[in-house]
């Protein structure tokens, strides 16, 4: 499968230029054009392209010099850079590939093999990506395990200092304990909170609250019931409040990256397409049965 992508050249040669463009924009590319490397910086200021073929030897700043300033860019620390270069030097060479080049294309270039070099690195790219936002997932699922439990539970000493606490624990004890010491127990609590307390017989230096509040209406844990994880849940409940993916990502304290793959899979569970679709399948579940 080939992958298309937006390809940014630099050259200082208009033939050269001129022979890429056409290839690469009848295979499929977007494909944006600088002359020189200070050209090719100022659109970076406006664009992040998938992949730069970059000519190595150019007047004013060379093709190393401006592979260094893009990549520290953070946004563009992860862009392939494959050099085009008539220098056959092993030095010059290992120069580019020091400044972060990935690949190089020996000039005078043959458009076959600049398409499956550009094709090449794309899929190498589209594959990073995707397992960096598997591996999101999975670190934000590990970082997120005490959040995610769909209980409000407490855990504290005998001093009523808080050891250990679930977020919607958390978020029960502002809601109803907006002036508390952080840290602590408010005692008395909230006659608005049911509350049941644990502790291991002979020990009272820990106790186990679970907190629930009275006549709290349906929330992200409802959502499970449709076959999603209790993440998911929370990513389709703010989606039925009418937020934004950024906006999800803020109350959650995720990447919007991370946010946006949750979004994806729960369309796929649901045989969804839109985020309407989405909103009106979460409220079915949400709105109080009458």
């Amino acid at each position: 499968m080939t992958t298309s992508g937006r390809i940014l050249v630099v050259d200082d040669t208009p033939a050269n230029l001129s022979l890429l463009l056409d290839a690469l924009t009848e295979a499929g590319h977007d494909v944006r054009v600088a002359e020189s490397g200070r050209s090719a910086l100022s659109l970076l200021e406006h664009t992040t392209p998938d992949l730069i073929l970059l000519d190595l030897v150019m007047p004013g700043i060379d093709g190393v010099a401006t592979c260094q300033q893009v990549k520290a860019r953070p946004e563009c620390a992860n862009v392939p850079v494959i050099f085009m270069t008539a220098v056959d030097e092993p030095a010059q060479k290992l120069r580019a590939f020091e400044a972060g080049a990935v690949d190089y294309i020996t000039k005078p270039v043959y458009p076959p093999e600049v398409l499956a070099r550009v094709a090449a690195h794309l899929q190498i790219r589209s594959l990073q990506q995707s397992l960096a936002d598997e591996l999101a997932l999975r670190v934000e699922a590990e970082e997120q395990l005490r959040q995610s439990l769909d209980r409000a539970v407490l855990l504290t000493d005998d001093s009523h200092r808080i050891i250990f606490s679930t977020r919607l624990a958390e978020d029960l004890l502002h809601k109803h304990h907006p002036a508390r010491t952080a840290g602590c127990l408010p005692t008395p609590l909230s006659d608005q909170l049911q509350i049941r307390r644990f502790a291991e017989p002979g020990r009272s230096d820990l106790q186990l609250f679970l907190l629930e509040e009275k006549g709290d209406p349906p929330g992200p844990r409802a959502l499970t019931v449709l076959g999603l994880t209790p993440r998911e849940a929370e990513v389709l409940y703010w989606i039925a409040q009418g937020k934004s993916n950024p906006d999800i990502a803020t109350i959650l304290s995720a990447n919007v990256r991370t946010v946006h793959k949750h979004v994806e899979h729960i369309f796929q569970k649901l045989g969804l397409e839109t985020r309407n679709a989405a909103m009106l399948a979460a409220l079915d579940v949400l709105r109080p049965s009458r």
